[in-house]
């Protein structure tokens, strides 16, 4: 599954790890990403979604349809 939600576009982040004595190393933040099934009642169908937890909150905010039409305007397949 990849590393990235289809609404609000997060998407890993890289950084430091900083150890005791001050030691660096890479790492990376990845976002909370969940697939998630919705029913889309204007298709009649469900489609599912990789959204980060913000996402899904944005889409119990705004409604399904309203997501999936922003999802939709930036390219994404749903």
């Amino acid at each position: 599954m990849s590393a990235r939600c289809q609404l609000t576009g997060a998407e890993p982040r890289f950084g430091k790890t900083v150890s005791h004595s001050h030691r660096r190393s890479s790492r990376r933040f990845d976002p909370n990403v969940q697939r998630k099934r919705y029913w889309l009642p204007s298709e009649g169908r469900h489609v599912r979604l990789v959204l980060s937890t913000k996402g899904i909150r944005t889409v119990d905010a705004i409604g399904i349809e309203a997501a999936v039409a922003r999802i939709r305007a930036k390219g994404g397949k749903v």
